[in-house]
């Protein structure tokens, strides 16, 4: 299932961001300023935040077969029809429409590993399904440059061009996730009964971990949950996260046109290359955490390194900016990932879904805010230096935020290792489910997987 969610979110990052490639025939064919072309950039995630935790509700009633389908189909629709942008008021429409059609997508998926996989995995997995949208940003630039370069075919721009195909490709892999996504572990047909039987045991037992540890097993209620203070902390860190990627993702390819003497596709190539660096340092980043169990540190220290390239890149030239940037990238991109294993483990499972809705929401109005304050900059300075100051800013103070975060190890409890043969305790079982005897830790201290019941 990983994998097919990786395509997915290949295709819902590239049209999200492919707009920073329109940019320059886009603002003169229809007339933008860079302020207006910032403000429609991130009216999309206006619309996302109000429509986010609906959909991640509805989607727990319809499942996660259709709700996710239904999301793909529709944002593949709107996003074809920025191929007939003609005026700002069209521009801003649809990109906001492009918003409401997305909106619940990334929690869905974030809520749907919680409810799959155990924690010592899902590291791994919310890396690697993050890997798909550094490997849009990758190949979108020559994707989007080369379709650039169809401009004037048949009598439309390039940019028309780059829309509708980008746009028509989320509307068939809609289709493909129908027929291969299941909605919930019991359903799947290529797990045997057992397998499901001690998966479900397993995530089970992790909830009954950290109903113990908050010292009741009684409901807890969502809302009482959402207003809890390291909620706060959540909403901030994630907001300033978004703050930072998304514009370095917008205003990257302006930054690299800056080098000067480039065409559009050789733009699109140099833009992939910090994409490129991101991508080894999600996977690396999360294997990391994984190992030693601790998520905060890892989120700290990738957070002042893209504070830092940020930095470096507004005091240096073109080129070596760009090697800045790439230092930027691999701090910022990682981050997200590490960052949601916190609140995904902190989270009680009864509400995860909305709890995840409401962090995502809020935080990615830093995709608002980032490219809407960029446009004001460049309009008002000429220079996108000032906004690279302000990321720089962002990404120290988010650094500092993370140190405040209770837990950030796997369910906040500590790591199983070997100590002289000593076995690590079996968790308390479920009502109804029989109590599993662990394994012996193997040669290396590794925990051996809990056998199935």
């Amino acid at each position: 299932m990983v994998p097919l969610f990786f395509v997915m979110f290949v295709a819902n990052y590239m049209d999200r961001v492919n707009l920073g490639f329109a940019q320059d025939q886009l603002r003169a064919d229809v007339g933008l300023s860079a302020a207006a072309f910032g403000l429609g950039a991130g009216i999309f995630f206006i619309a996302y935040a109000i429509f986010e935790v609906p959909s991640n509700m509805m989607m727990e009633r319809f499942g996660a077969k259709v709700w996710l389908t239904r999301i793909m189909i529709s944002w593949g629709i709107v996003a074809t029809a920025m191929a007939f942008v003609n005026s700002p008021g069209t521009f801003y429409a649809l990109r906001f429409l492009l918003g409401v059609a997305e909106a619940g997508f990334f929690p869905a998926v974030i809520y749907y590993f919680s409810r799959w996989l155990p924690d010592s995995h899902r590291g791994r997995a919310t890396s690697v399904f993050l890997m798909g949208s550094g490997t849009a940003t990758v190949i979108v630039g020559p994707i989007s440059g080369a379709l650039l370069e169809m401009h004037g075919l048949w009598g439309h721009s390039g940019w028309q061009w780059m829309f509708f195909v980008e746009g028509v490709f989320s509307v068939l892999l809609g289709f493909v996730v129908y027929r291969y996504l299941d909605s919930s572990i019991e359903k799947a047909t290529w797990l045997t009964d057992e397998e499901k039987a001690g998966l479900v045991a397993t995530i089970d037992a992790e909830q009954d971990a950290r109903d113990a540890q908050r010292g009741s097993r009684a409901r807890v209620s969502r809302w009482k949950l959402l207003a809890d203070p390291q909620m706060l902390l959540f909403l901030w860190i994630y907001f300033a996260i978004n703050v930072a990627l998304y514009a370095v993702t917008f205003w990257l390819p302006s930054i690299v046109d800056d080098i000067g003497g480039l065409n559009d596709l050789q733009v699109g190539l140099l833009t992939s290359v910090p994409w490129i660096c991101a991508i080894l340092a999600v996977y690396v980043s999360g294997r990391i955490s994984d190992r030693i169990g601790k998520r905060r540190p890892v989120l700290v220290v990738l957070l002042l390194v893209g504070g830092c390239g940020t930095l470096l890149a507004v005091f240096v030239s073109p080129w070596v900016g760009l090697g800045a940037l790439c230092l930027a990238a691999v701090g910022f991109k990682p981050a997200s990932p590490i960052f949601w294993t916190i609140p995904q483990s902190y989270l009680d499972a009864r509400a995860a879904a909305p709890g995840i809705a409401l962090i995502n929401s809020i935080g990615n109005l830093g995709g608002f805010v980032a490219p809407t304050a960029f446009g004001i900059i460049e309009d008002t300075t000429g220079s996108t230096k000032g906004g690279l100051v302000g990321l720089t800013v962002v990404g120290f103070l988010a650094a500092v935020s993370v140190l405040l975060v209770r837990g950030g190890g796997r369910n906040d409890r500590a790591r199983v290792r070997t100590a002289k043969g000593a076995a690590a305790p079996a968790p308390e079982a479920a009502p109804g489910v029989a109590r599993a005897v662990p394994e012996p830790p193997d040669r290396r201290g590794h925990e051996r997987p809990t056998p199935s019941p």
